[in-house]
């Protein structure tokens, strides 16, 4: 047990996995650990304002009708009972879906959308909404950092990754189009987990450019990430998700793994802090068995920043464009000034960058030759102040080209706040990324402390 100078003393947070276990032994009941979030949500939520909204009658109802759920022997999972924020780009049936807009602020939902209808039908405790920046872009958010209030969270995953770290909850859907899952869990000391491209479906999640919006899930270890995923995944023939087939993604690593580490704009990039992070993370790695090979990235990697951004804003834009003009005072300076390059974009430029991303997404379908997956740094810093969201440089090519990543923490800055590393994977390669991200996670156990909050 530890203890916060200001509210006296507080126990370890928990994960999914230890809480489902505790819930089966009956060493804890739903409501207990529904009550648990609560009261961390009235101590800490007043600095951190990570929830836009906290159900708190309909959660406790729902965690009451789960207790009596497995009296009765009516066991949903590993999800029973778990208390779970979601996204406000989320449609949760009955709530506003505001996406940090004041216009929208009591736009209700009148359906879940897909992803959040099957963390229901686990069994999972919907808590409330947390925060996004507005839209999901780049403006930022008035959710503080737990490891320091002056600092960014990160985005756009802000008030989920803020609510995963603090035990608010015990994991939250985010979403990533450039960097706003990776990012924000890597700022906050958690783990995040950016699928394969159409892995999740999109349905019931507001847009920010279709092609390369991703929902996944955050939580606090890597096998928390693959129990939420195991449940998120699945066909939706409305969004033209098709039904893959779905890998067991708990399995266990029965050997040390190959691994690249790519150079360029990973290293070019990287503050001093960040590159003294990777030089001790491939010893570490080395020591205990892995082989990581250094490897250059695609030539077109020299583009891809660039790309990325031109299909992000013409695709926003697509989606704005008439809003935007009828409200121009709903929309920030940041996710104002991506519409306009968008509206502004040249069709030929556009069919350009999309011509780039196809041929890039070719050529990464073979550079991991025969290592499981690429390890790099998640961000290119630790969370740098709270008037931006951080730089999502290392975490953009992972979205434009739809490849699969998981990022957990591993160490700390000088100042001391949370940096991570990320393993990119091969599409749909979830299987064999999970388990070389619980391998290595477990070398890096208690690196990071929890927040001081």
């Amino acid at each position: 047990m530890t203890t916060d100078r200001d509210h006296g003393p507080r126990t370890m947070l928990t994960t999914i996995r230890a809480a489902a276990a505790d819930i089966r032994a009956g060493r804890l009941s739903p409501v207990d650990l529904l009550e648990q979030c609560l009261e961390r949500i009235d101590r800490l939520e007043p600095r951190l304002k990570a929830w836009v909204l906290v159900d708190k009658d309909g959660a406790r109802a729902e965690a009451k009708r789960l207790t009596d759920e497995l009296k009765k022997g009516n066991d949903r999972g590993p999800l029973h009972g778990i208390p779970i924020g979601i996204k406000d780009i989320f449609d949760v049936f009955d709530w506003p879906t505001a996406a940090g807009s004041k216009l929208w602020a009591n736009s209700v939902a009148r359906e879940d959308a897909t992803v959040v209808k099957r963390l229901r039908q686990a069994g999972a405790v919907l808590v409330g909404k947390t925060v996004t920046t507005q839209y999901a872009s780049f403006d930022p958010p008035p959710t503080r950092n737990p490891y320091n209030l002056e600092r960014t969270p990160g985005g756009s995953s802000s008030g989920s990754a803020v609510a995963v770290a603090t035990g608010m909850c015990l994991g939250a859907l985010g979403s990533q189009t450039g960097g706003s899952i990776t990012r924000p869990a890597s700022y906050c000391g958690i783990a995040g987990c950016k699928p394969t491209i159409g892995r999740v479906s999109c349905h019931g999640v507001v847009p920010l450019a279709r092609s390369m919006d991703h929902p996944g899930p955050m939580a606090r270890c890597v096998r928390d990430l693959a129990i939420l995923l195991q449940v998120m995944t699945g066909g939706d023939p409305r969004v033209g998700v098709v039904n893959w087939a779905e890998p067991h993604l708990m399995a266990e690593l029965d050997q040390p793994p190959s691994l690249l580490a790519p150079g360029g704009l990973f290293e070019e990039y990287a503050s001093p802090d960040v590159r003294r992070m990777m030089r001790d993370v491939v010893a570490t790695l080395c020591q205990r068995g892995a082989k990581v090979g250094e490897v250059v990235p695609p030539a077109a990697f020299s583009e891809v920043l660039m790309r990325h951004r031109t299909v992000m804003a013409v695709e926003a834009a697509q989606f704005h464009e008439t809003r935007l003009r009828r409200h121009p005072e709903d929309y920030g300076p940041n996710i104002t000034t991506l519409l306009e390059e968008g509206l502004a974009c040249p069709a030929t430029e556009y069919a350009r960058a999309k011509q780039h991303q196809r041929e890039l997404i070719g050529e990464m379908d073979d550079y991991l030759g025969d290592a499981y997956a690429l390890l790099c740094p998640a961000t290119t810093s630790p969370a740098p102040d709270a008037a931006t969201t951080g730089d999502p440089a290392f975490n953009s090519p992972w979205s434009y080209t739809g490849l699969p990543v998981v990022s957990f923490p591993v160490a700390t800055s000088d100042d001391g706040m949370p940096l991570a590393i990320q393993l990119v994977g091969r599409r749909r390669g979830e299987a064999d990324l999970f388990m070389v991200a619980a391998w290595c996670e477990a070398l890096f156990a208690g690196k990071v402390p929890e927040p001081p909050l």
